[in-house]
Formats: C-alpha cells, structure tokens, sequence
C-alpha cells in the first residue's frame, strides 16, 4: 500500500460520500483530484465502473419517486453524445484531456456561483439536449452530471425526485458509455484491478453519504465542494 494509493483511495472515497450524500457530483470532485494521481484516461474508466454499481444501490430506495418519461428522453440524447465522447477520449493527449477537465471544472463553478440557472426548461428537446451533453462529457472527461442536473433543477421535482431520477440516468447513462470504452480497448485488466482495489473506500463513502443525506446541510456542503473544484480546476488547467 503506497502514499499514493492511499490518497486515491481518499479521493474516492470523498468523491462518493458526495455522491450518496446529493446524488450526484462524484464525478466533479474525483476528476478533480485523479489525474493528479493517476491517467485521467484510467481514473475516468475506473470512475465508471463504481458509478454504475453505486448509483443503482442509490436509486433502489427511491424508485418510488421516478418520473421515467424525462429519463426516458435523456437517455435517447447520451447515446447520441457518448461515441463523440469515446473519441475525444482516445484521440486527445493526456495534457490536453487535464485542461479540459479543469476548463469543465471552473465553468461550472463560476455558472453556480453567478447563479445563472433558468428558471425552467420545458420540452422534450431540452431533455434530449441534456442528455447529449451529458454522454459526451461523461464518455470524454468522466463528468456526465452538469447537464443533466441543471436540466433537473429547472423542473420543479422535489429533491427526492430529482435524485431518484438522476439515479436511473446515471446508471444506463454509465452502462453506455461502459460499452464504449470496452469497444474502444479502454476496460483493461489494470483498469478492473484498480477498480477493484478501492471497491471498499468507494462503497463506504456512498453509504455513508447516504445515512447523511436527512442529518447534513447540502447547501452548506455544495459551498464547500465546489470551492475545492476551484482551486482544483484552476491548477489542471495551469498545469496540464
């Protein structure tokens, strides 16, 4: 067991407990921490493979409050976007993949802090819309929850709602985009073994995130996470 390995598993165990604790976001706080630890290209594959397991454990107890016709219509438009995201993650340099990680990163800080969310997004083509977004962000750079979540805050659900729903999506959304990096030669066996190596701190953040989710102030928590993702963005970017 090295330093670095026990910083990883630090990171995901973190990036987790976020994601048990709102319902999304681990893909945002470990591929901000990640490529410093490890290949973006590896640490998003890894990424993948947990939140297909650990979004489905999430959205069991809340399968009463899905609304599937706007999941329905999100996951029509990920598997439009998830090849070009397959693409851009086998063509571009590991340099260029961290800047674009933290690009992603700090864009979506600065929009959730100037608060420039709509009020409401109605049709079936700003779901699609979202979707898109999301399968190629998801399949390029490990972060397929942007979109989707703003879609998401704009729909007047309620917060179980919006977490069962993202749930659903999450897991086929993470399914594709599974199946293109297995086309694309990217689940090899250092991939399934790192995974397998941190199944134990990932599972624990989730589950603890999610005896949390009633007793912790999320707004308070977001504040302090998406400063985090900053400092983070802001330094893949400077340094590539």
């Amino acid at each position: 067991m090295t330093g670095e390995w026990v910083a990883a598993a630090l990171v995901i165990a973190l990036a987790n407990f976020v994601l048990g604790l709102v319902g999304f976001g681990n893909g945002l706080v470990a591929m901000a921490l990640l490529p410093f630890l490890m290949s973006p290209v590896t640490a998003i594959a890894v990424l993948t493979i947990y939140t297909v397991a650990l979004s489905t454990a999430i959205f069991v107890p809340l399968r009463r409050h899905l609304l599937p016709g706007p999941v329905l219509e999100m996951l029509v438009g990920t598997a439009l976007g998830v090849p070009v995201g397959v693409w851009i993650l086998r063509v571009f340099p590991i340099s260029t993949l961290n800047r674009l990680i933290g690009a992603t990163l700090v864009l979506i800080v600065l929009l959730d802090w100037a608060g420039l969310h709509p009020k409401r997004l109605a049709g079936r083509g700003w779901s699609a819309g979202a979707g898109v977004l999301a399968g190629v962000m998801g399949a390029a750079v490990g972060t397929p929850g942007p979109p989707v979540i703003l879609y998401s805050a704009t729909q007047g659900w309620s917060p179980r709602t919006i977490k069962a729903n993202l749930q659903a999506f999450f897991v086929v959304n993470q399914v594709v985009i599974l199946a293109g990096y297995w086309w694309a030669g990217v689940l090899d066996g250092p991939v399934w073994r790192l995974a397998a190596s941190f199944a134990i701190p990932a599972a624990g953040g989730t589950a603890l995130g999610m005896l949390l989710f009633n007793r912790v102030d999320p707004v308070r928590f977001r504040r302090i996470v998406f400063a985090l993702l900053l400092v983070a963005g802001l330094v893949l970017l400077v340094r590539g």
